[in-house]
């Protein structure tokens, strides 16, 4: 037997496996990474030799108003190890400016005061010219009209930023399961865009595209928005790091919105990069807290195994999804209607100019459905697992054994994928 520890919830879920049955375990090489200097010395040594620009310092010369977009209180971006080496360079180019730091929100509730002393410290927080300034997605009269996207969607982002005379960004990147990676343009859309623009990005027809998918960038409908409103937006220099499975930074990329992010991707893809290891039953979970704490964020673990779970098989999902469902409207889409071809049809006959929030999560989660079997080992209730029309277990064991009975044979090879968030599962046909 193989044993292997799933991260679950604040713990960890001990499995064994038979030997003779594990086809492959999917890891990423970022645990076994070490970082060539201290966190601090990580960030200013990447704003000593940007990518694609000059240095900050000298950026920031005769440009008085500074905005800074930076990360909410949902991402792990480390800002108390970011902002003082930013600041430093800011004060070396231009002693006078006056720098806003505006709250890169997107589509999530605002950022409170206990938040924003929580991930820059209250000094910081409290600076006499550092002005903080939460975006609110929702705000149209906060909003400026730059025209079109590539898509057609309108392009609204937040007054601040386009008023600034350098705006600048902070962030982290890693896989993500429809942009292919965060970080870089991301502060700008969705970050600091309204709503209506987030919607037109987030649209079905780009959420059904294959090129929207973890680890993907070249025609990726959903980045080429992206970047587009970045440029449109004048962001003129990022600072990104990389983090490991401790939210500690192992590397750090500066410069250009677009080359440094490209550099910082090809980084994250050496480390999250896997083969798939195609099997019947694929075993993944959502790295444990704080990511696992609903079925609605879940649906991204699910995407690292639906690329390596063969076509009929059998998904199992390790996620203690203690706050339960996490979207009403996530929820309502599989409990109100049971036919999931329907469900896929009305997404897809749905306008950009009309999508609604969380659709797209929605859309990823009816694509697995009707591929694959999903059995979800969780502490949410049983009956809410099944109304939204996946099977319940209350071990991996459990799950294993009713994955058997399902193909209907007891010896189908499994694939693991200990954190299925921080894998980029690759060379599937």
């Amino acid at each position: 037997m193989k044993t292997i520890n799933l991260p679950y919830g604040k713990g960890k879920l001990k499995i064994e496996i038979p030997e003779e049955r594990l086809a492959g375990i999917l890891l990423s090489k970022a645990h076994d990474y070490q970082a060539k200097m201290e966190e601090e010395e990580l960030v200013k040594d990447a704003l000593l030799h940007p990518v694609g620009t000059p240095r900050l310092k000298e950026l920031v010369r005769g440009k008085d108003n500074i905005v800074m977009i930076a990360s909410d209180h949902t991402r792990p971006v480390p800002s108390k190890v970011i902002m003082p080496a930013v600041l430093e360079e800011i004060k070396q180019g231009n002693p006078g400016a006056k720098v806003t730091v505006l709250i890169a929100t997107g589509f999530h509730r605002p950022t409170t005061r206990e938040e924003l002393i929580s991930k820059f410290g209250e000094e910081t927080v409290d600076h006499p010219d550092i002005r903080f300034v939460v975006h609110e997605s929702g705000k149209q009269e906060d909003m400026v009209s730059l025209g079109k996207l590539p898509s057609g969607g309108e392009l609204l982002i937040n007054k601040i930023a386009w008023e600034a005379d350098l705006l600048i960004s902070e962030g982290f990147i890693e896989p993500h399961f429809f942009a292919g990676f965060s970080g870089g343009r991301k502060s700008v859309l969705p970050g600091v865009s309204s709503r209506t623009t987030v919607l037109a990005n987030h649209c079905s027809e780009f959420i059904d595209d294959p090129h929207a998918r973890t680890g993907i960038l070249e025609g990726n409908p959903i980045h080429r928005d992206m970047i587009y409103a970045a440029g449109k937006a004048k962001l003129a220099f990022i600072i990104n790091v990389v983090l490991d499975e401790d939210k500690k930074v192992i590397e750090a990329f500066a410069g250009h919105y677009e080359k440094a992010h490209e550099k910082g991707c090809r980084f994250v893809d050496q480390l999250s990069g896997v083969d798939a290891v195609p099997s019947d039953i694929v075993i993944s979970t959502n790295g444990g807290y704080p990511l696992d704490q609903n079925i609605y964020q879940s649906v991204k673990g699910m995407t690292a195994a639906e690329a390596t779970c063969r076509p009929g098989g059998v998904i199992i999902m390790a996620a203690s999804c203690i706050d339960g469902h996490g979207g009403k409207e996530l929820y309502d889409t599989f409990a109100k209607e049971k036919d999931k071809e329907k469900i896929m049809q009305r997404f897809l006959a749905t306008d950009r100019n009309s999508t609604v929030p969380d659709q797209w999560e929605s859309q990823i989660l009816c694509r697995i459905l009707l591929k694959y079997k999903v059995i979800l080992v969780t502490q949410a209730p049983k009956d809410m697992v099944e109304e939204m029309q996946m099977d319940y277990a209350d071990s991996v064991e459990d799950a294993i054994r009713m994955a058997d009975e399902y193909l209907g044979r007891e010896n189908s090879k499994i694939t693991v994928i200990p954190d299925g968030v921080a894998v980029i599962v690759r060379n599937r046909n």
